[in-house]
Parts: structure tokens; sequence; C-alpha cells
């Protein structure tokens, strides 16, 4: 797999004999019966409450339960603000801004100051969407003039990857990768390895923001607010829930639920999809009630693809939890006519509302608006802050794993297994369930015959075993003793029974061994078509969207496919088998590493194509493995390296590792 064109691509598979894919909803399902629970763990909360008390603990809970998805904020470090250069308008003038959210980490922003009135003003931080120019966007610079023609102090900054802040700038100045979305997913993926949440990142540039803003002699930090569209909507929710100085709020085309969400089938961005989040039964409405019961304004877009309908519920549920603290008239919902964007009725609601609670008296009508050029807007002197010598998220993300790799030391075997044992749910002590399928034709297989089997590795989740065999056999496998090659699939183990040169070797040097392939959940057979037509391989597509939802539920996708896995060698040993070759290819080595580690019953390890380390993706501006691959936070217990060492114990050998 390679990310070629803003995807993976695919492996070849001829087109003649397509892949067997029998299963291709069983993750939407499986998952969707995950959220649903979680939900109603944040319902049977929200049900709980019965008096003002109860609404304050609810309020305290959801901060703190926020806060540990999102982890510490770093230390405050010096802001070392830069005035590049001052934009003179009729009504208000334009500073162009550099600090530092982090020690050589520039963030690039528009202070807008309106002239002719008494300081100090209301001030308001303004948080990007997916521009490609970030803050010089129409509807960005519509807002931040709109609002400082009516007397406020705007300061709006770029996000990370886009505007001013690419991560992967060619030598144009362009991105590598592509602006945004393909940034934030580049970048932010391959920090879940050092146990970082690129949400934070972006949520810590809201922070120190906002600090900067309040350093200004022309603001008035009793009246703060923040508004965001799209994924700056969503960073206004998170920052709603992770900062307490804003006095009033209003997210825009962002705030649903995050079943709307899932049952629609609509990725999000890595920073949009805090870890553990729905685990805790958090909800969009819970980042809104952690400022209860400050002023909120929920802005929604009735043709938004972000479902209205979850900006109602949201609603519902703070309306209540606001008329427990006793102000209901601080909680508001719009709903504006168009499609997805910051248009001109959503941003009149937004003054409307702001005006109210600041006392401004300014009509809530748009004034007459001018679009500035991006060049007028520009900070630094050629458009992107890397050649000014800022630091980029992967530098950072690449030192703190040098850092890990220091403190790890080298682990003995008794640690490791340990440690990746911790990270595993217990397997049940029975064998699990299993179905026969019939047979589908013949598929070309190195042996005439194949019996497919569905194992039930936890309720609403099956892996599929195919045992080949010289002769026709579709009942259960036969029962004794004997030694077994399982093979883990790397995309399709019916694609790759049939034209993998490693699985014809393997079958090859040991004729006299049984051999049995898996499909682990979200692989082969039950490879999802979701989220679209032929999104699987798109790194917005399918298997991203369910390995976002798994982390944010608290079980990182590699660690449910290890689990399926040691479910699998559970039966094969209950069928009498003695003996257990493991092998597998490029991402079906990611689970194999790991239930090989633990399982007492693998005898003998053959891996092709696997990951050499996770410290070499950490380290890597581009990388060509998917978040499906990655455990949050691995590098702070162990990498693949030590678990290498620890299975020449049981006679690895490696076949051609892959970086």
């Amino acid at each position: 797999m390679t990310w070629k064109n803003g995807a993976f691509a695919q492996s070849s598979i001829p087109a003649a004999l397509p892949p067997l894919n029998r299963f291709p909803r069983m993750m939407q399902e499986f998952l969707a019966s995950k959220i649903v629970a979680a939900q109603a763990l944040g319902q049977a909360r929200r049900e709980s409450i019965a008096s003002k008390e109860d609404a304050e603990a609810y309020v305290t809970l959801v901060r703190e339960l926020i806060r540990d998805c999102f982890g510490p904020f770093p230390e405050k470090t010096p802001l070392k603000p830069r005035v590049m250069k001052v934009v003179q308008r009729e009504t208000y003038h334009i500073e162009n801004v550099i600090f530092e959210s982090r020690p050589g980490f520039f963030v690039t922003a528009n202070l807008y100051v309106p002239k002719g009135r008494v300081h100090p003003l209301p001030g308001v931080v303004a948080s990007c969407g997916h521009s490609i120019n970030g803050k010089a966007a129409e509807a960005y610079q519509a807002f931040a003039q709109g609002l400082a023609r009516t007397g406020y102090v705007v300061l709006i900054f770029d996000p990370i990857g886009q505007g001013e802040r690419l991560q992967y700038p060619d030598g144009a100045l362009k991105s590598q990768v592509g602006a945004g979305v393909h940034e934030h997913l580049l970048a932010g993926n391959q920090q879940f390895l050092v146990g970082e949440f690129l949400g934070t990142w972006r949520a810590w540039d809201g922070v120190r923001a906002l600090d900067y803003l309040l350093t200004r002699p022309e603001v008035d930090s009793q009246r703060i607010g923040i508004t965001g569209n799209s994924g700056g909507g969503t960073m206004t929710m998170w920052l709603c829930g992770l900062e307490s100085r804003w006095t009033m709020a209003a997210p825009s085309c962002a705030v649903t639920t995050f079943r709307r969400n899932f049952d629609n089938e609509l990725p999000a961005d890595t920073e949009q999809c805090p870890p553990q989040v729905l685990m805790h039964g958090l909800d969009h409405s819970d980042f809104l009630a952690a400022m209860a019961p400050k002023p909120v304004i929920i802005i929604a877009s009735e043709k938004d693809y972000f479902d209205v309908r979850g900006a109602v519920e949201a609603y519902d549920r703070l309306r209540s939890l606001y008329g427990w603290l006793g102000a209901p008239d601080n909680i508001r919902l719009f709903v504006g006519p168009n499609a997805h964007g910051y248009t001109q009725p959503n941003r009149e609601a937004m003054y409307e509302f702001f005006h109210r609670q600041t006392g401004i008296t300014a009509r809530s009508a748009e004034p007459s608006l001018v679009t500035e050029t991006d060049e007028t807007l520009q900070c630094t002197p050629k458009g992107q802050v890397a050649e000014m010598g800022s630091s980029s998220v992967v530098s950072f993300t690449a030192s703190l794993s040098s850092q890990l790799k220091k403190q790890r030391g080298e682990l003995n075997a008794q640690t490791l297994r340990a440690r990746v044992q911790a990270m595993l749910p217990p397997c049940p002590d029975h064998s699990p369930e299993y179905t026969i399928l019939r047979p589908v034709g013949d598929r070309r297989f190195s042996k005439p015959h194949a019996t497919c089997y569905t194992i039930e590795t936890e309720p609403g989740v099956r892996a599929i075993v195919s045992r080949l065999d010289e002769q026709a056999h579709y009942s259960r496998p036969p029962k004794g003793p004997g030694r077994v090659i399982l093979y883990v699939s790397h995309q399709s183990s019916d694609a790759e029974l049939r034209d993998e040169p490693f699985v014809k070797q393997l079958i090859a040097d040991e004729p006299k061994s049984e051999f049995f392939a898996v499909d682990v959940r979200g692989i082969g057979d039950s490879q999802p078509q979701t989220c679209g037509e032929k999104q699987y391989f798109v790194p917005y597509g399918s298997d991203y969207f369910y390995a976002a939802h798994s982390l944010m539920l608290g079980q990182a996708y590699p660690v449910q496919r290890t689990f399926d896995l040691l479910r699998v060698i559970h039966w094969i040993k209950a069928q009498g088998r003695t003996e257990i070759h493991l092998a597998a290819l490029s991402w079906g080595t990611i689970p194999a590493t790991l239930a090989a580690v633990v399982s007492d019953d693998v005898n003998q390890v053959t891996f092709k194509r696997a990951l050499t380390s996770y410290t070499d993706i950490a380290e890597s501006d581009h990388y060509d493995w998917p978040l499906s691959s990655f455990i949050p936070g691995v590098l702070k217990n162990f990498d693949l390296p030590d678990c290498y060492r620890a299975l020449t114990a049981k006679r690895l050998r490696q076949i051609d590792l892959k970086k």
C-alpha cells in the first residue's frame, strides 16, 4: 500500500475473479451497536438530573471526561508575538501577527481592530474550517470583518495544515500531500503512536490565540467569544469543553451527534475524533454543556451533510440542562436555509447572539464587506511559516518518538508480554461458536478444496477462516493432533490463497501441514463497502472510518484484530491440533505479531513485508501504513522490534521487512 494522489494504492488483484466479500456491513453494524451503548451511558447521566445540584455535577463531570480524552495541555511558554504588517481600512485595521503556540511552532493570524471606539471592546477568537487558504477564505474574512465593523476585536488564525501553516510544503511552498484533510490525516494519525492527539494540538493553538488576544489593551476580558464553522465549528466545540475563559460561543455547521455522523457513514478528520470520547459516553452536546450556563448558540444549516437532526437533539439536551441551571435563555438554536458553510444567514445569527451578550446595539444585518486578497492578509514573507524556520508537527512527533525509545530501553520477553497482554481484553475460556459456509465455486486455490468457517470472536464479529484440503470437506474440521499453518491475510485471504507467492511457498515448504487462512475483522470477507463507493483504500474512507471510531470507543483496531486471531487460535486448538505455525503478510503481521507474543499455542512464526517498527512511522515525513494498523501510545510501552526479538524463541523468520 502506498499513499499516491491522495489515496492508498490498492494491491493488484486479478479482475477475473474478484475477492469474496460476504460480510461488507459487519463493521458498520458491530460498531453501531457499540456506539448506541456508549450513547446510552450519556443519556442515562442526563436523565438522572433532577436538581440544580445534579446539573452542576453533570457539568463538572463532563469537563473532567473531556480533559481525559484530550490529555494534558503543555506548559505555557512565551508567545513571542510579532506584528508583521498593518493594513489600514476605514473602520478598522488588520494586524498580521505571528506568535508561537509552542516553542518554535508558529501560528499565523489576523487581528481585526475597530477604529474610533472606546476601549476595551469585546473580543472574539475565530476558528477556520477546511479552507485551503485558511483565514483568508472569503466566508472567514466575512465574519471577522462583520464583527470588527460592529465593534469587536477579532483574532482569526490559520489551522495546522492550512493557509500559511502547511506541514508538508514542497519547493514551491505548496502542500506535497494536499492541504487540509490530507495533511491532518498524515500528521495526525502518526501522532497516536507517541500518545499525542492532533485535536489537542489544534485546541492548544486556540487557547494560545486567546492568550494573545487577552494581552491586547483593546480587549475586554469579561466579554470573550469563540466561533468557527465546519472544522472550525468542531474546534469551537472542543474549546468550549477545554477552556473556561469564554463568555459566549457560536459553533456553526458542526454540532450534531456522534451517532448521526456514524449512521450516515460520514468520516471526520483525525482531530475531530477524540480518543475514548465515546467510551466515556460523551457527545457533541457535552462539549457545550461544559460551558453551561454561559451563553451558547448552535448554528446549523438545513441542507448540511452534518445532520441537522443531531443539532436539534443537542439543543434539546442543552435546553433541559440550562433549565435546571436557571438560564434557559442562554442556549439557542438557529437553523439556516442553506447548505454547509458560514453563509450570511448563519453569520447574522451569530452577530445577533453576540450583540445580545455584549450589549452592542448594532443591527444584526451584515454590513458591507470587502474581500481582501490572500497576499494582503499574509503574515509571512513568502506565504509559509516553514520558510521562516517553524517546526512542523511531524518534527515534534519524531523528537518525542526518539525520547520514548531511549526511555523504553530494551525490554525483556516477560515485560513485553505483560505490556501486550495489558492492551487486550480477556479471552473467554470456551472455544468460540462457528458456522460452516457453503462453497462459492472454484476459487483456484493451491489445493482443490476449501471449507470456509465463520468464527464468532465476539457478538457481532466474525473472523472468516478457510481450510484447504485435497478432498472435499463440508462439515466441521476433523479432530485430532497435528501441525497447522495459520495464515493471516493482508487484504483478502481469498485473493491471496490464489495469487500470493508467499502462500504458495508456505504450502510447498510444509506439504504435510494442514493449512488455514484467516481474515480478521474489516479485512477481506468483511471488507467494508460503506462511506460511499470504493472507499476502502481512500485515506478518508471506510477503513479509516472504523479505525477512528474504534479509538473513540477506547479499543484500537489492531487490538481488536489481535483478539480475533487469538480466538481463532483457540478454536484451532480446540480441534486437537498440537502445533501452530503462524504466518502473515503485511497488514496481517500487526495482529499476528501481538498474538504470537502472548499465545503459548504458537510454535513458529513467519512474516512477509512486516513493518520494521512503529518508530520508523513516527519519525517519517511520509509513510504508507493506515490508521487501522496503529495503536495509540504504543511507543510509550514497546515497539515491534521488541516483539521480533522475543519471537526468535519461536523461530521467527522475516521476509522483506517493510518500512
